[in-house]
């Protein structure tokens, strides 16, 4: 298929291509990886170590990691230092196609129409429905937990309510930058509109596995989820409508672990 022809701002510029957007997701994740670590070492001696010999220093750390509070903590700090990381290097290796609105635009601009919002919202409240009826009917009920769930649920209201605020906004944020921003752009310069949005879909579909313990049957949820995002994404020609229905999609699942962890209690 022969590329698309460029906005005159773009041409010359650097653009996404499917190496640098994979290797920009792949990145993403790990820095994750990484932060995880860096930020575990460091809660732990700064909370664990005081007063600590030496040889119960290595289980006094674990037992303090352990604490719910102390882990939704470095869940928080996790994402907070990858997502940072993340997002300035996609403005310097991208700096043109930022702003710009039609890919291979990232997107970040105002959308043709502020309705856009309007329909990102009710996307966002009726995909989870969607979603679950999809998972339960591939499923034949087994239950689909996330990692995040299991922290929040556990942890105090005071750590519960940020952690819920990163899980809303900049994982949303971030995860549209790379996937229908980056990736949707670059794979829009070999092939067309629908095996762009398959593709995406899945892949994120995929990279989301590791945190639902590698449940197949999360993938359909998952993929019907990535690929309105990216029908919204390049409909309203921005990316901040689709950053908004993922948001709103968190946000229902924010609500139910909320309301299950406090009926526990």
């Amino acid at each position: 298929m022969p590329s698309r022809p460029l906005h005159p701002s773009l041409h010359d510029a650097r653009l996404p291509h499917l190496g640098s957007a994979l290797g920009m997701i792949a990145l993403y994740f790990a820095l994750q990886f990484l932060a995880s670590g860096l930020v575990g070492v460091g809660l732990g001696f700064a909370l664990g170590v005081a007063g600590t010999p030496v040889g119960g220093m290595a289980s006094r750390i674990r037992a303090v990691l352990a604490q719910p509070d102390v882990n939704a903590l470095m869940v928080i700090l996790t994402l907070l230092l990858a997502a940072s990381v993340t997002v300035v290097l996609v403005r310097r290796l991208w700096p043109a196609a930022w702003s710009h609105g039609a890919p291979p635009g990232l997107g970040l601009t105002r959308p043709g129409h502020p309705l856009f919002y309007l329909a990102a919202v009710l996307l966002g409240l009726a995909l989870p429905i969607a979603g679950g009826w999809l998972t339960r009917w591939v499923a034949h009920g087994h239950e689909v937990t996330q990692d995040v769930k299991q922290v929040g649920g556990a942890a105090s209201l005071a750590l519960r309510l940020p952690l819920a605020l990163v899980v809303v906004s900049v994982g949303p944020l971030v995860e549209e930058l790379l996937f229908r921003g980056a990736l949707l752009s670059a794979l829009l310069r070999r092939m067309g509109v629908g095996g762009a949005i398959v593709v995406s879909s899945l892949l994120f579909a995929c990279v989301h596995l590791p945190d639902l313990g590698f449940l197949w049957y999360a993938v359909p949820n998952l993929a019907l989820l990535a690929a309105a995002l990216a029908w919204l994404r390049l409909r309203s020609g921005s990316l901040w409508p689709a950053v908004v229905a993922h948001g709103v999609n968190n946000l229902l699942a924010v609500t139910v672990w909320f309301v299950a962890s406090s009926g526990a209690r």
